[in-house]
């Protein structure tokens, strides 16, 4: 990470070894947590216990094993939740918290500024969010696989067109996904486009 200010940890919890991350501004104190799902105050304190405050849920997607900590989440610190605006619906009952996302928006945590991509395919509503050559990529992309498109709201045609957007970014970009299905739990766009079957067809 180029910028020094930002705050970034990686914790895997949960029985679908889930990776949720948190993300935000280490001046500020303030972070957004990646994917609320399983065990929020355990990933309060991991938080508190660098200093850091979560306000903020951002969603990949709306599946269970990504959301469900999302009333934990608001009951615990009232911070907004942003979903893309294709899979507000599946939140509805959490409205006043809920902030519709969409492509190229730009989510402020402090003085870090994070991008949303919107990346349809394992959902309707998939997207990634990009900051400072960290991409947290949900289950849209995965080191070495990508996400399920054979549930409602995937498509496989749609996904594929996904990827090949991902695989246009900068090859020094480090990519954290949901799951990890393989040896690592992270990887870079460069490595994907190189050994990920899924991407080796959009390597120039």
């Amino acid at each position: 990470m180029a910028n020094k200010n930002i705050y970034f940890k990686q914790i895997e919890l949960g029985p679908m070894a889930n990776f949720l991350y948190l993300i935000g501004d280490k001046s500020a104190g303030v972070c957004a947590v990646v994917d609320p799902a399983w065990d929020i105050r355990a990933v309060l304190d991991a938080a508190g216990a660098d200093g850091m405050r979560v306000t903020a849920g951002l969603l990949t997607h709306t599946h269970f094993d990504h959301a469900h900590g999302v009333e934990d989440l608001i009951k615990l610190t009232q911070c907004k939740i942003y979903v893309h605006e294709r899979e507000a619906k599946y939140l509805k009952e959490f409205q006043p918290h809920l902030i519709e996302t969409r492509e190229g928006m730009t989510i402020k945590i402090g003085d870090v500024e994070i991008l949303v991509l919107h990346t349809p395919g394992h959902t309707e509503g998939g997207q990634c969010f990009l900051v400072d050559g960290i991409l947290i990529s949900g289950d849209t992309l995965f080191p070495g696989a990508c996400g399920r498109c054979d549930l409602p709201g995937g498509n496989e045609e749609v996904l594929r067109k996904s990827l090949k957007r991902l695989a246009g970014l900068d090859e020094r970009i480090k990519v954290y996904s949901g799951h990890a299905y393989g040896a690592e739990s992270s990887s870079t766009i460069g490595d994907e486009k190189r050994d990920n079957p899924f991407m080796r067809s959009f390597k120039q």
